[in-house]
């Protein structure tokens, strides 16, 4: 006999007709949810101030998760293009050596040491860096100068749209040439096709030979704004007035082998700079993914913690939905004898009130989704060069979960009192 048929029950020829029907669990949670839906529609202003609490605190929780992630998308981006078997070496200065002078350097000795004795490198370049004005013509402006390679193209993932990147003769030689970056090409007023033109820095004259392909922006800083010469180049017009300061990119064969790598370039430095056994090393040896893992790290660590804080509203929220189920069930006390007097068991208006706590919570949660992300986009928008708001998945569970969770929790008490009454004193209750 089906769950949900009446039972018929008979003793001897006159006994009386016992009927008992049982309810299957999923119609008396239908039931319950369609009272429940009932209930919240006749209370609909009330309702809506009761959630208030959770739509303030899912979109605070929304909204920071999708500004903080779309950050992290976009980092994730940019260290993707580095590639993810790049590593940089460069010099470190600690605290206590900068305030005695000493000031740890890189120089072209480590640069060929690492180059001709560590293996598993694909490429290697030293990188020089600059600041100064560029002009041409009437125009000018303020740029990142970069000495470098033919192999920074590889390792820095620069490449042209037009002509051609510096070459190995142009470093050898010292050739006063240029390849520059979309912005400088803009803020000189340079033809789009610069190739062959001429611009001044440090006052000497370079030749345009390649324009790079556009990168855009990143925290705000463009990538555009940019030129790169050979390093030979930059190092003798810097002259010998000022002691010289490099770091090193190179990218290895298979990731596999990066501890290795790593190790190697750590034993030669050491010895190069007469460290001794418990001296500090005065440089950094750290890949593309390193720094991407403790970008991310950071930036996850903020997210729980923001998250942490801003999750007390939905307890604040909680609470205001547990005062006023409780004022529900005071109000709905002669509807609760009513039906204990009609047949309801106790689970029946334990569910129902239960219920009403949960979709109301899951309501909330499901507005504070959509405006919580509508915040944070807007507020990426106003951000200039910050990337767009980015929501995933789990953010999106743990928001409607931690809600439905929230609206079981603060509201098994108001459902055990409701379930809890006696049916004869509900029914006298004025």
């Amino acid at each position: 006999m089906s769950a949900s048929a009446p039972s018929i029950e008979r003793r001897g020829p006159r006994a009386r007709t016992q009927v008992r029907t049982r309810y299957p669990v999923w119609f008396a949670a239908t039931e319950g949810a369609r009272a429940a839906l009932a209930s919240i529609r006749a209370h609909s202003f009330r309702s809506f101030l009761t959630t208030l609490g959770i739509v303030i605190g899912v979109a605070s929780v929304i909204a920071m998760i999708s500004i903080i992630q779309g950050l992290s998308v976009m980092i994730g981006q940019q260290f993707a293009g580095l590639g993810a078997n790049g590593v940089t070496v460069q010099a470190f200065t600690s605290r206590e050596a900068w305030l005695a002078g000493r000031i740890a350097r890189l120089s072209e000795a480590d640069y060929n040491l690492i180059r001709y004795r560590v293996d598993g490198i694909t490429s290697i370049t030293p990188i020089m860096q600059a600041q100064g004005q560029v002009r041409s013509g009437s125009k000018a402006t303020a740029t990142q100068v970069i000495g470098s390679t033919y192999e920074y193209q590889e390792v820095g993932q620069y490449y042209t749209t037009r002509g051609r990147f510096i070459s190995d003769s142009d470093n050898e030689t010292r050739r006063r040439v240029a390849v520059i970056g979309e912005q400088v090409r803009a803020d000189l007023a340079l033809p789009e096709n610069p190739l062959g033109e001429y611009i001044q820095f440090n006052g000497e004259w370079l030749r345009v030979t390649g324009l790079l392909e556009t990168k855009g922006e990143i925290f705000g800083q463009s990538q555009d704004n940019l030129l790169i010469i050979p390093f030979n180049t930059l190092a003798s017009l810097q002259g010998n007035q000022r002691q010289r300061d490099i770091f090193i990119r190179l990218t290895i064969r298979d990731l596999d082998e990066l501890d290795t790598v790593s190790a190697s370039i750590t034993r030669l430095l050491r010895n190069s700079h007469n460290l001794g056994k418990e001296d500090e090393d005065d440089f950094r040896v750290q890949s593309a993914q390193q720094l991407q893992d403790t970008v991310e790290g950071i930036l996850n660590t903020v997210t729980v913690v923001m998250s942490g804080i801003v999750s007390i509203s939905l307890l604040v929220g909680g609470i205001g939905i547990m005062n006023i189920m409780l004022v529900s069930v005071t109000e709905r006390t002669r509807e609760i004898g009513i039906c204990k007097a009609i047949g309801a068991k106790r689970h029946h208006i334990l569910l129902q009130f239960l219920l009403e706590a949960l979709v109301l919570c899951l309501f909330g949660g499901f507005i504070g989704l959509v405006l919580g992300y509508g915040i944070g986009a807007l507020a990426a928008s106003f951000i200039p060069g910050f990337p767009p708001a980015y929501t995933p998945w789990w953010a999106v569970a743990l928001a409607l979960g931690f809600s439905g969770v929230v609206g079981v929790v603060f509201g098994i008490l108001p459902a055990a009192k409701a379930a809890n009454l006696d049916p004869i004193a509900s029914l006298r209750y004025e």
